[in-house]
């Protein structure tokens, strides 16, 4: 007979932006398994590396991933926000990030390759979910989340995390996987070139 599993403590830097979205009422933050799985994921990033996050909230993913690279300074992490108030939160915490204001799919374009994506935005993911396919280097890694069906009603809402999935699923560049855990998450890595 198998014990179950007894999750591991939430690293400090996680439970001090928990406590930023508590305070704030902010009900959308990265929820477990997704948290863990960022820092598995970042942890693996080579030396030289970059992370892009789509969607920063209060910095609750920002914070998992900063815990899978544990003090790391040799790979550079990027967060985009399109709220300027949650934007000039994060930027003012001790969190090692790049924090940029403004749309994913504007910025897109200019911000280059990235080793690890989290795509936790409706702009990357919803909208110019190319661009953020783009922007994940050979070998790289996409974490698209809130990918469960169920957690939507609306005919409009169904249709769009259809069409993501099946552009990720069926991507040609892509070889990827369906977790069905949390939210629902589609993992997907960028073939080598």
């Amino acid at each position: 007979m198998t014990t179950p599993a007894v999750p591991a403590p939430a690293p400090d830097v996680v439970l001090e932006a928990e406590r930023r979205s508590v305070g704030r009422s902010f009900s959308q933050s990265c929820a477990t398994p997704t948290g863990p799985l960022l820092a598995v994921l970042a942890a693996a990033v080579r030396p030289g590396g970059r992370v892009l996050e789509l969607g920063t909230g209060v910095g609750v993913g920002t914070a998992w991933i900063v815990a899978g690279l544990a003090g790391r300074d040799d790979v550079e992490v990027v967060t985009v926000e399109l709220d300027e108030e949650l934007a000039d939160l994060v930027r003012g915490t001790d969190l090692p990030v790049t924090v940029l204001h403004g749309d994913a799919v504007a910025l897109l374009p200019g911000l280059g390759a990235f080793d690890l994506v989290f795509a936790d935005a409706l702009g990357g993911k919803w909208t110019g979910l190319d661009l953020t396919i783009a922007a994940v280097a050979p070998g790289g890694v996409l974490v698209v989340d809130d990918m469960d069906l169920a957690r939507y009603h609306s005919p409009e809402d169904r249709a769009a995390v259809t069409a993501v999935r099946e552009t990720l699923l069926g991507h040609p560049d892509l070889v990827s996987a369906e977790l069905a855990a949390g939210t629902g998450h589609i993992l997907s890595t960028r073939r080598p070139a």
